[in-house]
């Protein structure tokens, strides 16, 4: 197993580069040797649903996308990551199948969340349902009937093929050490799905509520610790969260940049940008773009709302097209005891800029030069615009960012010319020296910011150019004069 270096981290599913798990290794070989030193594959397993997200079982991969053998080839040379859905399992897993069958004589049974039980009075008040964080309209509960003819109402937060899980009960904790403990042999860094929501107590919001939300971290990750294996949580809301955990020396997401930098784009501006850079934890893995939208939630008190209607206003206008197909949902909007807001913006980051090489190729550029380890999702990767069909036969707003790519298609993507710079960036990134070292930012003019890194024997620079969608990098070893690497292809 390889531990977790500071190179770029490619996120794909199993089957989204070329068809299975052995097309994506000869992806890897063959286009994006050297580009990225980790692999998170999104969920590989059995699954009922949510694009892999409603794990079935854990023991083996989906036999359409290969097996044991084919992960093992890919983290020969790359340290990987692989999902874990803590919050909630499917409800095709025999653990849940046991229980609709043996009903209260399963062992599964305290396994999951009985709604009835879970409040005090049988029923949440007005106001404590109105305190619920939650992804959807109705309550987060769904009704089934047991094979004995009783009906329960259990805790559902996402689909309807997920089910939540009780992190409390022993029965769920052997659920965890065992799955866990199979995962870590194998995965370097372990993501916990939906982490912030497995922390339940009647009377929140339900949703990172402390103490809780420790103690079930410390459950999840006693059996990861076995193997000396890292986790990552996946918590989109309010940035202070993530500068919470990362207080406590945990990895963290930085889901704030990608607004960020779009507002950095548009605007011209890059102080909000330099503030961040600032205060953002150092142990972080970054994003632009995920199999997922682009959260506005993480960019609250760093972008006030006019400035988060402005981005949000020219990527509707990009990407209009969507709306057409479909129009946006009731579950994008999240309520909470703040009230309703936006949650995400559902696109590719190409096509949120307006399909602009100038400004996509410096929003990824400058991903590569701020703290922590770059993860680029594998559309963002070949510079992909959202794929309309897609969005139109799933039926899902993320449909539109998440394209199946054919060995030719992935062929004549690496072509252009705007992929290989990129690539190259990205080859640099992942061998300069410097990047190990110490890092600075400054507003070198409105709107133009210079991010460095240094080390004892090198140093490399990254001027960012928003308001003219240029830059430059330039680097030095030992006493050898600075010299310029990389610019923008119009410089």
């Amino acid at each position: 197993m390889q531990p977790v270096v500071n190179q770029a981290m490619l996120i794909t599913y199993a089957d989204s580069l070329g068809g299975d798990l052995k097309a994506l290794a000869r992806t890897l070989r063959t286009h994006f040797e050297g580009a990225f030193g980790g692999v998170h594959i999104l969920p590989f397993f059995p699954a009922s649903g949510d694009r892999g997200f409603a794990v079935i079982e854990y023991d083996i991969v989906d036999p359409s996308f290969g097996d044991w053998s084919d992960v093992d080839d890919i983290g020969r040379d790359h340290f990987l990551m692989a999902d874990f859905m803590i919050n909630h399992a499917s409800i095709r897993s025999r653990e849940f199948i046991d229980y609709m069958q043996r009903g209260d004589d399963s062992p599964f049974r305290r396994m999951f969340i009985h709604w009835d039980e879970f409040w005090p009075g049988g029923e949440p008040t007005p106001e404590e349902m109105a305190a619920l964080y939650r992804r959807k309209e109705s309550g987060p509960f769904l009704e089934f009937t047991r094979d004995d003819g009783e009906t329960v109402r259990l805790w559902n937060t996402f689909f309807a093929e997920q089910i939540d899980i009780d992190p409390w009960q022993p029965v769920t904790q052997e659920y965890y050490s065992r799955n866990l403990g199979m995962l870590a042999e194998r995965f370097a860094i372990v993501r916990f799905d939906a982490f912030a929501y497995a922390s339940k107590r009647a009377g929140t919001s339900c949703f990172f509520v402390e103490p809780e939300v420790w103690q079930v971290l410390d459950i999840g990750m006693a059996p990861l610790r076995e193997h000396g294996t890292q986790m990552l949580p996946e918590i989109h809301e309010h940035y202070e969260i993530q500068l919470k955990m990362a207080e406590r020396g945990h990895w963290v997401y930085d889901f704030a940049l990608p607004m960020l930098t779009l507002h950095a784009l548009f605007s011209g501006r890059s102080d909000r940008l330099r503030h961040w850079l600032e205060i953002c934890p150092r142990k972080q893995f970054t994003t632009l773009d995920t199999h997922d939208g682009i959260g506005v939630v993480d960019v609250a008190g760093l972008l006030d709302d006019d400035e988060i209607d402005l981005v949000s206003d020219r990527v509707s206008a990009a990407t209009r097209e969507l709306q057409d197909v479909l129009p946006l949902p009731p579950s994008v909007i999240r309520k909470g005891t703040a009230g309703a807001k936006r949650y995400q913006l559902m696109t590719s980051y190409y096509s949120a800029v307006g399909e602009d090489d100038a400004a996509y190729l410096l929003a990824r550029v400058f991903q590569l030069f701020v703290p922590g380890i770059p993860q680029v999702y594998y559309v963002g990767a070949l510079f992909g615009a959202n794929d309309v069909e897609a969005l139109r036969a799933s039926g899902d707003l993320r449909g539109a960012n998440r394209h199946d790519y054919t060995s030719d298609e992935i062929t004549a993507a690496v072509r252009k010319p705007e992929v290989q710079r990129f690539l190259d960036v990205l080859r640099f990134r992942n061998t300069f020296p410097a990047f190990n070292g110490e890092f600075d930012v400054a507003e070198d003019a409105p709107g133009v910011l210079r991010l460095t890194w240094t080390d004892p024997t090198t140093s490399v620079s990254l001027l960012a150019d928003f308001p003219g969608l240029a830059y430059r990098i330039s680097a030095r070893r030992g006493d050898e004069p600075e010299r310029i690497v990389f610019t923008s292809p119009d410089a």
